[in-house]
């Protein structure tokens, strides 16, 4: 590397290493109309993250119901989805989205996955009954 990590122009390579793919590194080329520096490559990265942008686990999402008569709270709207389940009860469900914690270190990524569930659960007014680790 030259002076600072500021003024070297990356490589594929280099994205690969902040968890890029090259069609990705590709397309910040193209964003940007040259190679990005360091500093730009690694804002991409975050911000094309699992944890940021759901890359991997978006599809997954998309497929899960998001209305329907006993819906008390819609997917998206609230931190938990809420379904009515008779006798004036409901049941909050949270499922952790942001995996890439746990693909990297899987017992403090889960922890973290779990406490997003049990704080979104909390907010809905709700309280913990059963977790289920799928891992």
């Amino acid at each position: 590397m030259t002076a600072t990590k500021n003024t070297v122009i990356t490589t594929v390579e280099t994205a690969r290493k902040l968890g890029l793919l090259p069609e990705e590194f590709e397309k910040i080329k193209e964003i940007l109309g040259r190679a990005p520096n360091f500093t730009e490559l690694s804002i991409f990265s975050v911000m094309w993250s699992e944890h940021c942008s759901y890359k991997n686990s978006i599809s997954w999402l998309k497929t899960l119901p998001k209305d329907g008569p006993h819906l008390l709270a819609k997917a998206g709207e609230e931190n938990a989805g809420l379904v009515d389940i008779g006798g004036g009860l409901g049941c909050a469900f949270k499922i952790e989205s942001h995996n890439h914690p746990s693909a990297l270190e899987p017992y403090q990524g889960a922890a973290t996955g779990v406490g997003g569930i049990n704080r979104d659960v909390f907010t809905m007014g709700a309280r913990p009954v059963a977790q289920r680790n799928s891992s």
